[in-house]
């Protein structure tokens, strides 16, 4: 039986992760007639599983990328899940100035995986 290589399934927990921390943290910005209890216990259970993803994504990924590659391919995700959650779920469009933004970012994520002799 053929495994699934680290980095695949590494990133693909992250990946599932992300998206339920972006609907926990921001799900909640259509519903502001919601009580913010509902709403912070509503995250919570959404979180659960978020946390339930996200560990396992950095101990198996651990070893195999550095604790600040393992971050930064977190924070390159997120970014890619809140942009894509912004525009179809929340309906808010994003500009050039964040194009630029997040083009920075991957820059920074550059840095951090080239391999420097």
């Amino acid at each position: 039986m053929s495994q699934i290589p680290v980095p695949v399934v590494t990133i693909g927990l992250l990946l599932a992760s992300n998206i339920f921390m972006t609907f926990a943290w921001y799900g909640h910005l259509k519903y502001k007639s919601a009580s913010l209890i509902l709403v912070i216990l509503a995250s919570w259970l959404i979180a659960l599983p978020e946390y339930a993803l996200q560990v396992p994504a950095n101990r198996l990924g651990h070893g195999h990328f550095s604790a600040a590659e393992l971050k930064t391919i977190q924070e390159i995700i997120t970014l890619t899940v809140f942009a894509v959650f912004s525009v179809l779920y929340l309906k808010e469009p994003l500009g050039w100035n964040h194009a630029i933004g997040f083009a920075f970012i991957a820059a920074g994520a550059f840095f951090i995986f080239h391999r420097w002799s």
